[in-house]
């Protein structure tokens, strides 16, 4: 009897230490053991490397990109490290890193569990794309639909048809159609006024969410725009002297999210049966890190670590002409477009916190 007890102590013991110990990681991934795969689609926020072999000048596959990733490699991910995509399979526990779909050494194990599809200066407006000569979204399906294709061939229909009817897929798009194709460039401010233009891109978001569902999606997150008017960028081109955020941008960015979760929310999720749509607000986490950056640690929120940190990004940010910052841990961004790591991972930390949950 005393035996038993002792062996019946012991065990209620170690399991409440295991507990203890994986507490976190564990309580993840049993509330989200349905998510098969992670897709990403967009912009350059979640380009693992598609840009590399393709002909533009929006490439980031040469240093100082990638620092502090492994081995110090600059992959073509826009930032000194992991980007959110990363970061995202890494916490659900599905695998450490998210390769790009056009990466020429691409595993056919990586086909089982995501990809990115995501091309960097893409957005939900066909011009922008077009403008740089990145991947568009359209263009995206399209591998979308040939990445299917291979998984059947891989594990067979049957198998294919529960890993992409079960996945998560991320959508990040529209920062590029404001900061650079409305604001920066104008090319539309002749054909439209700013809330115009937002319903041109909940228009394009909705068609492109629509075409992904008819491909098999079914849980969804699409990513809110950032406060576009607080990136180092836009603060050195429309800042004035003392390179403030453009509030002009800003309230741009909050329209266009605005109708994009209304859209989301309301008539799409309707029109989408047994489709767990999401609108992930990331406006409201970052413009809290530029406002108070001591709570999160950071010293430096208003240039990128690269450079001067006020203009350099893609190819002016590159180690002929860029030195980098000592320590890109007190940055919120690297570039002066792009967060880096760190600033990713408290936005990271938080989205899965708050939103995991609506897609189980």
């Amino acid at each position: 009897m005393l035996y038993s007890c002792s062996l019946w102590l012991f065990s209620l013991i170690y399991m409440m230490f295991l507990f203890l110990v994986c507490e976190g990681k564990t309580q993840l991934l049993s509330k989200n053991s349905t998510i098969k795969a992670v897709f990403a689609f967009g912009d350059s926020i979640v380009d693992q490397g598609n840009n590399n072999n393709i002909t533009t000048i929006v490439k980031c596959n040469f240093p100082p990109y990638g620092k502090d990733f492994v081995d110090g490699k600059a992959t073509g991910r826009f930032t000194n490290a992991k980007t959110p995509a990363d970061l995202i399979v890494e916490e659900l526990g599905i695998k450490e890193l998210m390769p790009a779909y056009r990466d020429p050494n691409l595993q056919a194990e990586d086909l089982k569990t995501g990809v990115s599809f995501a091309s960097g200066a893409c957005g939900y407006d066909p011009q922008t794309s077009s403008m740089v000569s990145v991947t568009p979204l359209s263009t995206q399906l399209n591998y979308f639909e040939e990445y299917v294709g291979k998984l059947k061939g891989l594990v067979g229909e049957k198998e294919s048809n529960k890993i992409v009817n079960n996945s998560l897929y991320l959508v990040v798009a529209g920062s590029n159609d404001l900061a650079n194709t409305y604001f920066t460039i104008g090319f539309r401010q002749k054909q439209y006024d700013i809330n115009s233009y937002t319903d041109l891109i909940v228009d394009k978001a909705a068609d492109f969410i629509q075409e992904l569902y008819k491909l098999g999606a079914r849980k969804i997150g699409v990513f809110g725009i950032p406060p576009v008017g607080c990136l180092p960028f836009q603060r050195t081109l429309s800042g004035g002297i003392g390179r403030l955020c453009v509030e002009e941008h800003n309230e741009a960015a909050q329209l266009a999210n605005t109708k994009i979760s209304a859209a989301i929310n309301g008539s799409l999720s309707k029109k989408l049966p047994q489709s767990k749509l999401v609108f992930i607000d990331i406006y409201n986490p970052m413009l809290d890190l530029i406002v108070n950056p001591q709570k999160y640690g950071f010293e430096v929120v208003d240039k990128g670590c690269c450079g001067t940190g006020n203009i350099e990004v893609v190819i002016l940010c590159n180690r002929y002409m860029s030195s980098t910052c000592e320590d890109d841990t007190k940055y919120l961004f690297w570039d002066s477009y792009h967060p880096t790591e760190r600033g990713y991972r408290i936005l990271v930390d938080q989205m899965i916190k708050k939103y995991i949950n609506s897609f189980t």
